[in-house]
């Protein structure tokens, strides 16, 4: 089955906003042509006409958004997580990413991630590939196939890493990106590209300058890390001593949001009061990582001060310093650290609640792709089907509650159905 028009049947839950959930029991879901025409507690008879598909029973929720994940650290998941970000980046992470110029071990490698992310809950992701062309073509190949939507980039660094995996200088990685994003142009209907510094320790001021040309030639979203870990903080400052902080020194470069240029930046755990008036005006995109976060030991990000100032959420996995593809294993762990946070170091600011940590995997990380993330009236039908039966007590009718063992308690075994833009994957 891949039609576009048609009712799902279900209970169905879904977020307006950080704290507006909307419930309806029983309720029909309208999609047209690939978008949400409203949630109704009975069919309007103007779609009596339309294929009903029933799943009475069954939670009807969004599909997720994974804000920030690296495709080519899926092979270490859950190594090294003894180490801080540094040293665990040297040890781990440029090795492995180094083996992706070999493109028979990158397929490998990429179909995992793929079929693993397919599987799941996740609708939608930004991705970070490798600074290697070929296999990041080979990336969007497989995802392309797989129906996700998902925005992909080629990273770029030319310092500070292994000699097989450094790029030789600013011109080369510029040239290979250009290259790059010539041989993806009108490929792909579901996958796009995304300007991916990896983050400033790794990029030289003239690749910054050249990647912040490409960016304004090709209108390009862009993605990178933000105030992550203390040791990475202290060497921005070495790096870059004329920035004030280290959203100041992308912001030099024009590239740190504003109307032309979307900027999602992972993490944001340490930014500093200057930064966050920088990120608001800006309009930057915060991808929370609270597994990586604290698999890494970098701290817990201010995520309730970032909604209270109203610079837009979302959730990342942050595959490998995050275990779990599944956002709403994101979720939980969003919840859980907020608490850590409230009780130890910020009791002017309450934790997070189960409905504003589905906010953050649905509509607040899915509005970087437009509307994307809700069923109001306009927006793109990504929908999942959840059978919550092997953890949810025969005859609970509560949906909020029953949203919130499943943020706690599914597997991807327990997504029956998945549909993206209205198409059913399974």
């Amino acid at each position: 089955m891949n039609q576009t028009s048609f009712v799902l049947k279900g209970d169905i839950c879904y977020s307006a906003g950080p704290n507006e959930l909307y419930t309806a029991p029983d309720g029909f879901l309208v999609c047209l042509q690939g978008q949400c025409a409203g949630v109704f507690p009975a069919l309007p008879e103007q779609y009596a006409s339309l294929p009903l598909l029933d799943y009475s029973g069954f939670l009807v929720t969004p599909g997720l958004t994974d804000l920030h994940v690296h495709a080519p650290q899926y092979t270490f998941r859950g190594l090294g997580m003894d180490l801080e970000l540094l040293d665990w980046l040297n040890t781990h992470t440029f090795p492995e990413e180094a083996k992706y110029r070999d493109l028979d071990y990158a397929e490998t490698a990429y179909r995992r991630f793929v079929d693993d992310v397919r599987a799941g809950p996740n609708t939608r992701a930004c991705i970070f590939a490798t600074v290697h062309p070929e296999a990041t073509l080979l990336l969007m190949d497989l995802l392309e196939e797989s129906g996700l939507v998902t925005l992909v980039g080629k990273v770029n660094m030319d310092r500070n890493s292994t000699p097989d995996l450094q790029e030789i200088s600013a011109q080369a990685s510029a040239e290979a990106t250009l290259a790059w994003l010539e041989a993806q142009a009108g490929r792909y209907q579901r996958t796009g590209p995304i300007l991916t510094p990896r983050f400033l320790p790794s990029c030289t001021d003239g690749l910054m300058e050249r990647l912040a040309q490409i960016q304004q030639q090709h209108h390009l979203p862009v993605q990178s890390h933000l105030s992550e870990n203390q040791g990475e903080v202290a060497w921005v400052r070495e790096l870059c001593p004329s920035s004030s902080s280290y959203g100041d020194a992308y912001d030099s470069f024009g590239l740190f949001g504003g109307a032309d240029c979307p900027t999602i930046m992972a993490h944001c755990v340490l930014c500093t009061q200057d930064e966050i008036a920088l990120m608001k005006a800006r309009g930057i995109y915060v991808a929370h990582c609270p597994a990586s976060n604290t698999n890494l030991a970098s701290g817990i990000a201010p995520v309730r001060r970032y909604l209270d100032e109203g610079i837009p959420v979302g959730l990342g996995s942050d595959v490998a310093g995050g275990t779990h593809t599944s956002i709403f294993r994101a979720m939980a762990d969003a919840v859980q650290v907020s608490k850590l946070r409230w009780r130890l170091s910020d009791q002017a600011r309450a934790p997070l609640t189960a409905a504003e940590a589905f906010y953050l995997g649905t509509l607040g990380g899915g509005s970087f792709f437009g509307k994307v993330g809700s069923f109001a009236p306009g927006y793109e039908c990504d929908a999942l089907v959840i059978d919550d039966r092997r953890f949810t007590p025969a005859g609970q009718r509560e949906l909020s509650q029953r949203l919130e063992r499943t943020i706690y308690l599914s597997e991807d075994r327990d997504i029956a159905h998945k549909f993206i833009r209205g198409a059913q994957l399974f």
